[in-house]
């Protein structure tokens, strides 16, 4: 009898006729096909008639359930196409156009077993046949002029009422893999995301974090992410053979990866195609696959610019702990205030000023409050002072790890906040990666991934829960941005990299390349708080082998056109600022929030060229435009187009660049500020030194 259900299976499976499902993106460069014509549903992905991406498998594999892979067919497809624009409430480009050609593809085992067969295959022989199951999963596809996205979508469905996801038996087979450049960062790592990119061959990169970015040989561009990542694990690529990689889902304690009581979305597989470099920074991908906003009225969430008790604990000027040298005091804060309502800043950032910070506070998880503050800071004089001044106190969460200690006290925290005029709150999750700290129903001490499925939901209710007091959320030690700003504006910003921090005590200090790297790796994603600014090298001295940003000034005020973020830090102390108050003109005069953001040129952790329009507020004109370039540790000359400026307007273009004899090892203090007048019609040389950087503001008159 076993062998007779067997025999039936196989002539089942033989007599359906293979089918391919096309879909195209709506300029027809790009064009996706799902097929079942092996045992296994597999995709590709071709660009301008080459192909990108090569057969790869599709599928899911469960703890109980028999797997999705094998022996799946093509029931059904609906096509559509979808042409709309949507507007940001803030963001990189006020419109998005989202226009795309869709295929919901469904497929369907009509055998499936209903558990899984673990056993020898002897018991096989003489096991009654197990019941089956006509299960189904449906896989959507959207194909858009810069790239892809696809997810699955497991519905309820019988023998699936409760579902432990093990993996997916999602490969992305990148073409040509041996003539391919990858830039990456490990996955999987003590340090989260915080590490120097790597430049190698795609051989080279083994496991790996998204958004990870690839160059072909004939300078095909391909990002490979994910978008909407919500309730389900972060995905990494795992490269099991040369080019081949598999989605590497981080997996909660237990191992298990994903787990769910009311079926399975998983979040968007996207990969972002471009004929260069630059083109991959215009991409709004992500966006377009994440769902529209939830929150309703966000009125109350608001872009700007910051100062903070910061930067002087991570030079060691003074502590986060108390005693003498704390620096979260109410005078410190005051002079803070002070100045951030002087020169136009909207809030001033405030670590350490909360019981816990003493002692190693990396390990002080569990003692944090988040509701008492040191004798020595007034929150409830400070909160006014800072309101009559017209900058706010932005609040300030580190758990150091311990979620479940931060979730307990989380509601009574932000009311405090609420309580106090606290318009947004930086958050921190400092743990080594895989030791975030949760205490399960039974009082059982767990450690998690920064990116299991258990730590993207709990990133998620602290920016709901801040949401319901009108709060926004800036996270740091994050998970990796997915778009989901689009949904909930409320996440204004987060970290996710490399940031500025490591400049005054990181081994190494970030490289001269780290800024045109991220721009094409880690800012494809979202907005980063890299909180640039930094105006003193010589806080350990100018050698350069010192802990101390490896840049030129110059190219500290170009980060800011070219590190997107609503909210930037103003990093450095007040006095640095004024000891060099015409540079410091750039930083009170560039806004956060555009109408349009354009990549005018660019390689992959060579340099990177970035124009935006500023965004018609009180304080910013509309017509004005603004520049960022920044370069490696070579010297170059740029050439660019000012045909993005408004054909029927001149502007005075305001130029910050780097002296003649400028250099980030030995001068990196010597820059020159000019005006020259311009229109669209005109092309500008920009001269950047050895991880240089021009900065310009365009202002029409």
């Amino acid at each position: 009898m076993r062998f007779i259900s067997a025999t039936l299976l196989l002539l089942s499976s033989s007599a359906c006729l293979a089918e391919t499902v096309t879909i195209t993106s709506p300029n027809g460069n790009i064009i996706v096909q799902v097929n079942d014509d092996k045992e296994q549903v597999e995709y590709t992905v071709s660009f301008k008639d080459q192909m990108v991406i090569e057969p790869s498998l599709l599928g899911l594999v469960f703890k109980e359930q028999a797997s999705f892979t094998s022996n799946f067919n093509i029931d059904g497809t609906e096509k559509n196409t979808h042409q709309s624009e949507w507007q940001q409430p803030w963001g990189e480009q006020t419109v998005i156009k989202d226009h795309h050609n869709y295929a919901s593809i469904t497929l369907k085992n009509s055998q499936l077993p209903n558990h899984q067969t673990n056993k020898g295959w002897f018991s096989e022989l003489i096991s009654p046949t197990p019941a089956t199951l006509n299960a189904q999963y449906t896989l959507e596809v959207k194909v858009f002029d810069d790239g892809i996205g696809f997810r699955y979508l497991v519905p309820n469905q019988d023998g699936f009422e409760h579902i432990e996801l093990i993996k997916e038996a999602t490969e992305f087979t990148i073409a040509n893999a041996h003539d391919t450049t990858a830039y990456w960062i490990p996955a999987r790592g003590w340090n989260r995301y915080e590490y120097t990119y790597n430049e190698t061959p795609l051989s080279e990169a083994a496991h790996i974090h998204t958004p990870a970015t690839f160059k072909t040989k004939n300078n095909v561009h391909l990002s490979i992410h994910e978008a909407a990542l919500v309730d389900y694990a972060a995905m990494t690529l795992n490269q099991r053979r040369p080019g081949k990689y598999i989605a590497d889902l981080t997996p909660w304690s237990d191992g298990v990866a994903v787990k769910s009581d009311n079926g399975l979305t998983s979040s968007w597989r996207t990969i972002q195609i471009a004929e260069n470099a630059a083109e991959l920074l215009n991409s709004h991908l992500i966006l377009n696959l994440n769902e529209p906003n939830k929150l309703g009225d966000v009125s109350w969430v608001k872009p700007g610019k910051y100062v903070g008790i910061w930067w002087e604990m991570h030079i060691n000027k003074s502590t986060w702990g108390s005693g003498e040298k704390h620096g979260a005091t109410t005078q410190n804060t005051k002079y803070f205030m002070d100045f951030a309502s002087e020169y136009g800043f909207d809030g001033v950032l405030v670590e350490g000023w909360n019981i816990g910070w003493d002692g190693d506070w990396f390990f002080n998880g569990d003692v944090f409050s988040f509701t008492e503050n040191y004798d020595d800071f007034d929150i409830n004089a400070l909160s006014e002072y800072g309101n009559d001044k017209g900058a706010k106190l932005i609040g300030h969460h580190e758990t150091s790890g311990n979620v479940t200690n931060y979730r307990n006290q989380m509601q009574d925290a932000l009311d405090l906040y609420k309580k106090h005029g606290v318009e947004q709150i930086k958050t921190g999750y400092v743990a080594d990666g895989g030791n975030i700290k949760r205490i399960d129903e039974n009082g059982i001490v767990r450690k998690e991934w920064h990116d299991g499925q258990f730590m993207v939901n709990e990133y998620l209710f602290n920016v709901t829960e801040a949401a319901k007091r009108k709060i926004s959320i800036n996270t740091h030690e994050p998970i990796k941005d997915t778009g989901l700003r689009r949904t909930y504006p409320n996440w204004l910003s987060r970290e996710g990299a490399r940031g500025q921090e490591f400049n005054a005590w990181g081994n190494p200090p970030n490289p001269p390349e780290h800024l045109p790297m991220l721009a094409f790796t880690r800012m494809l994603s979202g907005p980063m708080d890299f909180t640039p600014g930094i105006f003193d090298m010589g806080f350990n001295g100018l050698e350069a082998d010192k802990n101390r940003p490896q840049t030129t000034l110059a190219k500290q005020l170009a980060a800011y056109v070219v590190l997107y973020s609503p909210i930037q830090m103003a990093a450095d102390l007040p006095e640095n600022y004024l000891a060099k108050r015409d540079a410091f003109q750039f930083i009170l005069d560039v806004p956060t929030d555009w109408t349009k953001s354009i990549g005018l040129a660019g390689e992959v952790g060579d340099f990177v060229v970035m124009a935006r329009q500023a965004k018609q507020t009180e304080r910013y004109s509309g017509d004005d435009w603004f520049v960022g370039a920044v370069t490696n540790e070579d010297a170059r000359t740029v050439d660019i187009s000012l045909d993005f400026l408004d054909a029927n307007k001149q502007y005075e273009a305001q130029i910050y660049r780097d002296g003649d004899n400028a250099h980030w090892e030995t001068n990196p203090y010597e820059y020159v500020i000019e005006t020259q007048q311009v229109s669209s019609k005109d092309k500008m040389t920009l001269k950047l030194v050895a991880s240089g950087g021009t900065a310009i503001r365009f202002k029409a008159l």
